[in-house]
């Protein structure tokens, strides 16, 4: 991965300017159905539409740029294609970065920030895997990139679907068959979910982090049920001195 500018074969950078900013909660049993159910078919549709000579390939760009209001995507002479795909952070789950003290080996756990949006150069034959390595290297992150996931968004009759793509797709060339428009397709990288957490997978201290974050999440339920009930208790109350009164 490389930081520069140029349209090379196998370049993935990242956009300095970040727009937008997400986070997101682990997979629902809707989602789990909406992956098992949508995938397939998205992936058979994109199969038989998979352009199979550089004239198709030319002929795709040139359509994708004409719909494309920014960045369009750029056709070098060997066949490979560049552009830029926008990766959404949906991440439930604090991170792990270098610490700020002078010790080297420090590290420390905390939030990335909600809804951000990172903008990625990349080109037709970069996967999946590099997409993930590049972002966690943009933001300094030092988990094991395998906690990591990066999904397709798709929008379909008013509701968010979500496939979990494999490390070795290609997300420019998903993005060329999709189009630019961001309701048929968009890219967010999320915790690599399964169906049980792997929680040996995680350091003490992540660990310890959690039972903390889970403390304050009992200690805000436990607040927003006491409202509540507080509050009707209040109602009945009212209503019970008024028919005395």
């Amino acid at each position: 991965m490389t930081g520069s500018n140029s349209m090379s074969s196998g370049y993935c950078s990242l956009d300095e300017d970040s727009e937008d900013i997400a986070f997101f909660t682990a997979k629902t049993t809707f989602f789990r159905q909406a992956q098992a159910k949508q995938g397939p078919k998205s992936e058979g549709k994109e199969e038989d539409h998979e352009p199979k000579s550089l004239s198709e390939i030319t002929a795709r760009i040139a359509e994708y740029n004409s719909k494309a209001t920014e960045n369009g995507m750029k056709l070098n002479e060997d066949g490979v294609y560049t552009g830029f795909i926008k990766v959404q952070l949906k991440l439930r789950r604090p991170v792990t970065v270098p610490g700020g003290g002078a010790d080297a080996v420090e590290k420390t756990s905390f939030y990335l920030p909600s809804d951000a949006v990172k903008q990625l150069h990349i080109s037709s034959s970069t996967t999946v895997d590099e997409v993930i390595q590049g972002l966690l290297t943009k933001f300094m992150v030092l988990d094991n990139p395998r906690k990591f996931a990066l999904y397709r968004q798709m929008h379909r009759d008013g509701q968010d679907l979500f496939q979990k793509l494999a490390i070795s797709e290609h997300p420019l060339y998903l993005r060329l068959i999709a189009g630019p428009d961001p309701e048929c397709l968009t890219f967010v990288l999320k915790e690599n979910e399964t169906v049980e957490v792997e929680w040996h997978a995680f350091s003490v201290p992540e660990l310890h982090n959690f039972l903390m974050i889970l403390g304050r999440e009992e200690e805000e339920r436990v607040r927003q049920v006491q409202k509540k009930y507080g509050e009707y208790r209040e109602k009945l109350q009212e209503a019970l001195n008024g028919k005395l009164g």
